[in-house]
């Protein structure tokens, strides 16, 4: 990685035409950057209209620009923002003028990396950038703009300071080591640390609706052949997404599409049909409808209406579906109109995917199974992600080892260091932990000019 000394430039909105293209740099040569291209002194936070003239004084376009200085930048360095019409012809141009002019090009995350280094946001703020650009649902986009503005960040302080006045008392003791922890302390100490677990895991438990929310509620259709599982697929998704045909089999490997329910955003899997007699190409695809069901969040089940009875289930899909997971749907409701579900299970929809008949009722059970996955702590609700959850159970697991060295009567050093790790835990959560290569890691996964 170039040094954070550069100045970097970068497109700031993604590739293609458009109406506009946005171009960022940011770094301590930006002042005389725009002095050098627009011939007159920057004014801070006010966009101007100008043209743009390239190193030998040929016209690009007339854009309009903006100074940010620093420290009150989005990077906290003095950055200038270019905005051009979105001609990636034009956009080009600009940049390989900008990069002529002396600057570095951008490497992915560079901008919200700097950001993060100047203290302008955490690391929880920064990947909540990420999570801002990918959000696919109303609740993903809360949840993102909840962790910008710092939600989990204040978790963390929350947990870290209660941690800081724990560790505090500890190390108070040694200091003196002539004296041991009186028992009523002790006692009080054990009862505050696991108070504080208990928060930990909480925190922890949000990891999975954090999964759902970035990539979106995993609802796998399950079925005989010929149930009319792609028909439905088709249906939900509003387009002709998967080969539907009427002879049996045609589906021999899983299709997904992503498609966006009420608050949530629901990932839909479209399986190869149970059937027992199937052939080995066949088979193969059925293989892969059990690998598909072990990930699943919800089950579609559809049953053929005008069967007139319920089929089988393979074990594992039978020990897997539940009324808490799962939608049993009657289909080709139209071919049979006496047709009455039996009422075997407490969550069944009849359906015509063929006509739409009944598709509002299905949107409504799958929107109430999608809430019940909602994790909510109270108004500051948050979703961690992965990395979250294995820094909090890293801190869980150092405050368990305190505890348990409480109770037997170890040493106050001993459990220091455990309060310590813990507090090591924590820290790396917002960023409060310098480790170089978490942070290369992290702002890699960003687009350039982000």
């Amino acid at each position: 990685m170039g040094s954070l000394h550069d100045t970097i430039a970068a497109l700031a909105t993604p590739a293609g035409t458009a109406a506009i293209a946005v171009l960022r740099a940011s770094g301590p040569d930006v002042a005389s950057l725009t002095q050098a291209i627009f011939g007159e002194s920057p004014t801070r936070r006010m966009a101007r209209h100008a043209d743009y003239r390239d190193g030998r004084g040929e016209l690009l376009d007339d854009v309009l620009f903006t100074f940010f200085a620093g420290p009150n930048s989005y990077t906290g360095e003095d950055t200038l923002e270019i905005s051009c019409h979105g001609n990636p012809f034009i956009a080009q141009k600009i940049l390989e003028d900008l990069l002529a002019r002396g600057c570095r090009a951008a490497e992915p995350g560079e901008f919200t990396k700097r950001a993060f280094l100047s203290g302008r946001i955490d690391l929880s703020q920064a990947e909540a950038v990420m999570d801002l650009i990918h959000a696919r649902s109303e609740r993903a986009l809360a949840a993102a703009n909840r962790q910008l503005r710092g939600s989990l960040g204040r978790r963390m302080e929350e947990l870290v300071a209660l941690l800081l006045r724990n560790l505090a008392e500890i190390e108070a003791y040694i200091d003196f080591p002539d004296e041991d922890l009186p028992a009523e302390n002790r006692a009080a100490l054990i009862d505050r640390l696991k108070e504080l677990r208990a928060k930990t895991q909480r925190l922890a438990a949000t990891n999975h609706y954090g999964q759902i929310l970035r990539d979106g509620i995993r609802t796998v259709i399950i079925g005989e052949p010929n149930a009319g599982k792609s028909s439905l697929l088709n249906r939900l998704v509003g387009r002709e997404r998967a080969l539907v045909s009427s002879e049996p089999g045609t589906t021999r490997d899983y299709i997904e599409e992503t498609i966006s329910l009420g608050q949530h955003a629901l990932r839909l899997v479209d399986t190869a049909g149970l059937n027992p007699q199937a052939g080995i190409l066949e088979r193969r695809g059925i293989e892969k409808t059990l690998e598909q069901a072990e990930d699943a969040d919800i089950f579609l089940w559809v049953i053929d209406a005008t069967a007139g009875k319920l089929p089988p289930l393979p074990a594992p899909l039978r020990d897997r579906l539940s009324a808490a997971n799962s939608v049993v749907v009657f289909n080709k409701v139209d071919a049979c109109p006496e047709f009455c579900p039996p009422k075997v299970f407490s969550n069944e929809v009849a359906v015509s995917a063929l006509r739409g008949d009944g598709v509002e009722e299905l949107v409504a059970a799958l929107e109430a199974r999608a809430e019940s996955f909602r994790t909510d702590l109270g108004e500051d609700w948050v979703a961690i992600n992965a990395r979250h959850a294995y820094a909090l159970k890293r801190a869980e697991g150092a405050l368990e080892a305190a505890i348990g060295g409480l109770v037997v009567g170890l040493s106050s050093e001993l459990v220091a260091s455990h309060l310590r790790d813990s507090l090591i835990a924590l820290g790396e959560i917002a960023g409060r932990v310098d480790n170089e290569r978490i942070l290369d890691v992290l702002f890699s996964s960003f687009c350039i000019g982000k």
